[in-house]
């Protein structure tokens, strides 16, 4: 084990000792927010130092196996002893890279998924509601509840634009490398000679944040209008102005609402999605200010950036970042994901190892 990673471990063990002594002192509940914070800092570092005292442990075990080897007659005994405790030793100090890597904060909330027709024009609006119901899929199986927050059909029954709420449990950690270009390859139902064509959707996944209030929007900076849903399912509520359009000046960022009668619930959600909006733009001017300094295996997550074609005729789906490509398309737009997702989320992770190994270099 690299000495830096050792230091690493052997500061979250005293740490944890530190949190168990304050914790068990008289009074300690007399202050609930700090009592609240200890105990989650002690199950977070918990089982990092549990998996080490297991490691330091197996080190014992090896140095008593290779005293054991000098032993002519316990010397073959001992030898199987070593490679067995030095493979344990490998796999404990592997599991502790990754106990070791930052975790993400937006990785158990809840989502805010936005998927748009590109270029296309009607072909690629279905394909938005035929990603739509994926997602719908996938969410049903993971038992998340999917809520419309906003929608454009198309006139042949898909989407120029729908934007839903996932809730459930983990929905960031596993969706969040959907974000960017989707490419469909097939013969449209319009296509009267049977060509193959090419259109594109855009999907973002941004984290719900806790609090409209934790992103600061500066009331002078946001332009409310008010108007009269229109489209499907807006006839019933015609007469009166209960849609509601909002304008981030600064930015130019627009989130309309229209799905509900209530004029108050349809700002109330286009202020989330608004909310949710900016806190991205926020995280997503970080993120490319570290891509500048090392490209992300995953992608930038970038709107723009084609991550992925579904090749309806070879059915097959391929994920450009990372060279994945299954043949089982038909399951795939049924919502069977989960081996996409993993393989997105084990390339990030050995990305992120690879990037603690740089960073544990001794100067």
């Amino acid at each position: 084990m690299k000495p830096s990673i050792a230091a690493k471990l052997a500061q979250l063990s005293r740490r944890l000792e530190e949190i168990n002594r304050t914790l068990s002192s008289e009074g300690v509940t007399d202050d609930m927010d700090n009592f609240r914070k200890l105990t989650r800092e002690s199950a977070e570092i918990a089982p990092v130092v549990e998996l080490y005292r297991d490691y330091e442990k197996a080190e014992g075990d090896l140095n008593g196996a290779q005293e054991m080897g000098a032993d002519p007659e316990m010397r073959e005994l001992a030898e199987a002893e070593v490679t067995d405790i030095r493979a344990r030793l490998e796999s404990l100090e592997a599991e502790l890279q990754k106990q070791l890597l930052p975790k993400d904060p937006n990785d158990e909330r809840n989502i805010f998924l936005e998927i748009r027709a590109g270029t296309g024009g009607e072909e690629s609006a279905l394909f938005a509601g035929e990603l739509f119901r994926l997602y719908c899929r996938y969410a049903e199986r993971n038992r998340w509840q999917v809520e419309i927050m906003s929608q454009n059909p198309s006139d042949l029954g898909g989407y120029r634009e729908i934007i839903a709420r996932v809730v459930g449990r983990g929905a960031y950690s596993k969706l969040k490398f959907e974000s960017g270009a989707h490419r469909v390859q097939r013969v449209p139902e319009t296509e009267a000679q049977g060509r193959v064509h090419t259109s594109a959707c855009t999907v973002a996944v941004l984290p719900e944040v806790d609090d409209v209030a934790d992103v600061v929007l500066n009331p002078a900076d946001l332009k409310i209008d008010t108007f009269r849903s229109s489209g499907a399912g807006g006839q019933h509520i015609n007469k009166t102005d209960s849609a509601v359009r909002i304008t981030h000046l600064p930015t130019g960022t627009v989130v309309e609402c229209q799905d509900d009668r209530s004029q108050h619930k349809n700002k109330a959600r286009a202020m989330a999605v608004l909310a949710a909006r900016i806190k991205d733009k926020q995280v997503q001017e970080h993120q490319s200010k570290i891509a500048a300094e090392r490209k992300s295996l995953v992608g930038t997550g970038d709107r723009s950036e084609r991550i992925r074609t579904y090749n309806f005729p070879q059915g097959r789906m391929t994920d450009h970042r990372i060279n994945l490509t299954l043949y089982k398309l038909a399951q795939i737009m049924d919502g069977d994901i989960d081996e996409v997702t993993g393989a997105l989320a084990a390339e990030h992770q050995a990305e992120q190892l690879a990037q603690l190994a740089q960073e544990m270099q001794p100067a």
